[in-house]
């Protein structure tokens, strides 16, 4: 035995190999890799944990991997979480949805039936919903919790389960490591209780949630357009969009929504339109990414298309394209959209005189700031938060319970929007609703978004922001990337690109209030900055990179002396 694989994993291996409870193919397929050390060692050295998106893995066999045991065992350390919690007369329920991805179904269930199992009532959609629908639910329900099966925009051999707290938003951090903690003290998957879907539905403890309840979620979305007197007065059947859900769950209720408010000029991509958890016509289902809308654009040019949206496999995260001035599409990023929708919200509610005096704009702390100045512009405040949509979601639970502040929009750069107190976590369908309804808007002044863009530039300045990784796979990426943070926090550089590095703001001991993470952050003397962050629910370390120039030009070409400068530092540094 080599040192790669040591007694302890090697261990776990032979107890799911002569575990009782653990099904014949299973086991087929882990004695399918005896001898192979790395690949053993990459699937039990470690039990999934809870990070920025909760559970996440491949899929397989082994405590790394995400499988109906691993599934059913953090179903019951969340079950016995519920109800230490609970108080004497409660009757916990839960929520559960589920993407598009394949198994995403049976891990559904699976959660259903060990809930039930312990009691506990289980709310289970009919079928695939987006993820924010889960959330509102929630809320709408007064659930004591909600899960979601996803890996939201991962490659297909990923799924995932994201656990909620009552009030709708991801599990915050003391209240995840409680969890991790009831479900390390299971020791067996002879604890995990289970039930029959027929004992669960009999008993009442499975009900299944249907139209009655995407009505209700469908309603709310469209309460939060602010023009849709404009959009209905007959821009609406103009202004065209090409809609892509990727293969995923946002094809109904974004169409709904859209519809609802008046866009009745909305292209289907059609070989994207079916559920696919293969994501067979891209190479990943990522609306961050170009590649992701060839077939959009393609469809785009056809009808000549205002807007081109899509979605990842669950709706949380929405991206736009739109037409520069040269006729091109372009892929707005995450910081370019949020900015837009900013302005766009604000300025409306300034014009209807509904801005309130004591509004704020929520962002992550690797976000660009020109959505801050933007909300500046008008009298907001703006707050910054930890990477991961719940910390956003946990301000604003925070200040409706205080009514301290009035949420007015949350974002983060990886494509994540919300404005309503209807759930929390991003929502990439009223999202949708906003970036057509402020592009429409605009139109009928005569201006694109990409015309509004230059001007928010000309009047804030050109910001310019970048996103670099490196995938690090298996317990040697785990060392190489803490190897990366090692050598980054204990010899920061002087200078970087040529340019004094005046701060480093190490989030690990706690930044701003903000609960410890590891996170690296280094301020520029010319005010750019660059951020070094190990992925919460992917094997990568993240660096993100933030420059503000007179114009594109200048902007661009400090971007990417920074970029490769970091860089090149990073690649050494594994």
């Amino acid at each position: 035995m080599t040192n790669l694989m040591n007694d302890t994993v090697f261990a776990k291996y032979e107890a799911w190999l002569n575990d009782p409870l653990i099904d014949a193919s299973t086991k087929e397929e882990l004695r399918d890799i005896a001898g192979q050390e790395k690949e053993i060692t990459d699937r039990f050295y470690r039990d999934l944990e809870f990070g920025t998106g909760g559970l996440r893995g491949v899929m397989g066999a082994g405590t790394n991997r995400l499988n109906a045991y691993t599934v059913g065992k953090a179903t019951q350390g969340l079950a016995n979480w519920i109800l230490a919690g609970a108080e004497e007369g409660d009757k916990p329920s839960v929520v559960i949805a589920h993407d598009s991805r394949n198994y995403s179904p049976e891990f559904a269930l699976d959660a259903a039936l060990v809930l039930a199992g312990n009691g506990i009532t289980t709310y289970l959609f009919e079928g695939l919903r987006a993820t924010p629908q889960l959330s509102f639910a929630v809320r709408e329900l007064k659930a004591s919790s909600g899960i979601v099966i996803t890996a939201s925009h991962n490659p297909p051999e990923y799924n995932g389960y994201k656990a909620y707290g009552a009030d709708g938003c991801q599990l915050i951090p003391e209240d995840a490591e409680q969890v991790i903690a009831a479900i390390g003290r299971i020791s067996g998957f002879a604890e995990v209780k289970r039930l029959s879907r027929e004992e669960a539905e009999s008993q009442g403890l499975l009900v299944w949630l249907g139209e009655e309840a995407d009505q209700q979620y469908i309603d709310t979305v469209v309460e939060q357009s602010l023009n849709s007197e404009l959009i209905k007065g007959g821009i609406g059947e103009k202004f065209s969009v090409v809609y892509t859900p990727l293969h995923g769950t946002g094809n109904m209720p974004v169409r709904e929504v859209l519809k609802k408010v008046g866009f009745s000029n909305v292209h289907i991509v059609p070989e994207q339109e079916k559920p696919d958890g293969y994501f067979s016509t891209v190479k990943s289902p990522n609306p961050e990414e170009r590649e992701a809308f060839t077939l959009a654009i393609n469809l785009a040019q056809q009808v000549g298309a205002d807007i081109i949206i899509g979605t990842d496999p669950d709706a949380d995260r929405m991206g736009a394209v739109v037409k520069n001035n040269d006729g091109e599409y372009v892929v707005l990023s995450g910081n370019q959209s949020g900015a837009l929708m900013v302005h766009y919200v604000l300025s409306q509610l300034k014009e209807r005189g509904e801005l309130p005096s004591n509004g704020v704009v929520i962002k992550t702390i690797v976000t660009s700031e020109l959505g801050a100045v933007i909300a500046h512009s008008f009298g907001a405040e703006v707050e910054n938060t930890l990477t991961g949509f719940k910390y956003i979601g946990e301000k604003m639970t925070q200040y409706e319970q205080t009514g301290e502040r009035s949420f007015l929009f949350g974002y983060e750069e990886s494509y994540g929007y919300l404005t309503g107190t209807y759930a929390r976590d991003k929502d990439a369908i009223v999202a949708s609703l906003l970036i057509c309804e402020a592009a429409a808007y605009y139109s009928s002044q005569g201006k694109t978004l990409y015309d509004v863009l230059l001007e928010l530039y000309a009047q804030f300045g050109f910001y310019l922001e970048g996103l670099e990784s490196r995938t690090l796979k298996g317990f040697d990426g785990v060392q190489k990337i803490g190897a990366i943070m090692d050598d980054w926090r204990q010899n920061p550089p002087a200078e970087i690109g040529g340019i004094k590095v005046e701060n480093v703001l190490d989030y690990a001991g706690g930044h701003d209030g903000l609960r410890p993470e590891n996170v690296l952050k280094y301020l520029r003397a010319d005010g750019s900055w660059f951020c070094l962050r190990p992925s919460g629910t992917e094997p990568k370390i993240k660096v993100y990179f933030a420059v503000k120039g007179e114009n594109k030009e200048a902007a661009a070409s400090a971007l990417q002396t920074l970029i490769t400068a970091v860089m090149e530092r990073v690649d050494r540094s594994e």
